[in-house]
């Protein structure tokens, strides 16, 4: 479960202005805080079908939104991708 905390710095790390918390990057930052726990939670639970799906739907969620982000705007999904050490798409 992700706390309003964690949430709150993970948007706080690659918010575009103040009060933003519906950007594509911010979005993307706090899927990825919730796929990483989720992913611990997986990993001792491993019979959790359930939460397995809900996971596979926001690694699904955070791919439509980077390939969104890099279509309107490559060098702000460049920057995002560095800022939270994800892949780079080809």
């Amino acid at each position: 479960m992700l706390t309003k905390t964690k949430k709150a710095r993970a948007i706080k790390k690659t918010q575009v202005h103040k009060t933003d918390t519906g950007s594509p990057e911010a979005q993307v930052s706090v899927l990825t805080k919730k796929i990483a726990e989720l992913a611990t939670h997986l990993k001792t639970h491993k019979k959790d079908r359930h939460s397995r799906k809900g996971l596979l739907q926001m690694v699904a969620d955070r791919r439509k939104h980077l390939k969104y982000l890099h279509k309107k705007n490559a060098k702000r999904y460049n920057a995002l991708v560095k800022t939270l050490g994800l892949k780079k798409k080809k």
